[in-house]
């Protein structure tokens, strides 16, 4: 049986290159796309030894690389976007560009060649919702678009939007995610992502920063367990025209977290809050923080059974134990 041929739009980022790992795992020939905006070359070095696996370096704006690269490919699985609250507070104009034209193009493209696409969008869609889990049905609550945080979900609902239009209309395969909180080996924290941060603080005994009080809660899944929903979902010819939560639905606070790092990674390094107008600087008036944020995952684990196989301790263990690994090497 010949190998189904993926590509991966933001493949060198982090979620993009466990999802290229995880699709070469089983069987796929694996396209990938990225122009290192906010990902590095370093995530997918072990993946360029791989003859089922090929990388261009460019831009989703690249009509034309993009044509050429989705009509050589079965499924294409949507991720190149801006990532995270830092980067897109001191970017404000690009992100937006960004992901709603990058998708335009991809899902035009989709259709004129008729391939399936999984989109990965982000929880970020829910905005300000009360505490307690969200369903993928449930509205939405924004704050102003003078707050740029924002600009990122209202961005990404266009996506959603225009993804079931071609779902709708043009009755393209279309499944849309809504990612929830990820970590896991080679996320990084310079873009604002806690547990990478957290951890490289820890393991150099250097304070461990908590911005605000560290009452805010998230829900933390590990990488592996995203990537394989991801490619579960496309794969389920049921799934498509629909939207999902992937991630993980046990809530730990911030400061919860930080102690869990501390404690796990053996540091003596003390905990400090810092106040997000500090945290911020410059930027402080275009953010504002989400007290809670948990998905129901009723939807996903009645369509393929999906269920998370790593807590919080073991995608701490398994992340701390990447960063020493990855320090070893560097020396």
């Amino acid at each position: 049986m010949a190998l189904k041929k993926a590509l991966v739009t933001g493949g060198a980022g982090f979620i993009g290159s466990h999802l290229c790992e995880a699709l070469l795992a089983r069987n796929f020939k694996v396209i990938a796309v990225d122009d290192f905006s906010t990902s590095s070359k370093s995530n997918i070095l072990h993946l360029l030894k791989n003859k089922n696996f090929k990388f261009y370096r460019g831009s989703i704006l690249n009509e034309k690389l993009v044509s050429k690269l989705i009509s050589n490919s079965d499924i294409v699985y949507h991720l190149a976007a801006a990532v995270g609250v830092k980067f897109i507070l001191d970017h404000p104009i690009n992100p937006i560009l960004t992901n709603i034209e990058g998708t335009r193009i991809v899902l035009k493209l989709a259709d004129k060649y008729r391939k399936k696409v999984l989109f990965a969008s982000t929880s970020e869609i829910y905005g300000k919702h009360v505490c307690s889990p969200i369903s993928e049905d449930d509205d939405r609550i924004l704050g102003s678009t003078r707050v740029n945080r924002w600009s990122y979900s209202g961005a990404k609902a266009v996506d959603e939007f225009l993804a079931l239009a071609y779902a709708k209309e043009k009755k393209l395969p279309v499944v849309i995610v809504r990612i929830f909180n990820t970590v896991g080996p080679s996320q990084v924290g310079r873009y604002g992502m806690v547990l990478p941060r957290f951890i490289d603080e820890a393991l150099s005994n250097k304070p461990i920063t908590v911005y605000g009080d560290g009452l805010q809660t998230r829900s933390f899944a590990y990488v592996k367990d995203v990537v394989r929903a991801m490619i579960d979902l496309s794969l389920s010819p049921k799934a498509e025209g629909e939207i999902f939560n992937i991630g993980n639905d046990k809530p730990i606070s911030v400061r919860e977290l930080a102690e869990k790092v501390k404690q796990r990674a053996n540091s003596k390094s003390k905990i400090r809050f810092l106040s997000y107008k500090k945290a911020y600087g410059k930027t402080f008036s275009d953010f504002e923080e989400i007290g809670c944020r948990v998905p129901n995952l009723s939807k996903i684990k009645k369509f393929i059974g999906y269920k998370p196989e790593y807590g919080t301790d073991g995608i701490i263990d398994n992340t701390i134990v990447y960063y020493l690994e990855n320090k070893r090497r560097r020396k």
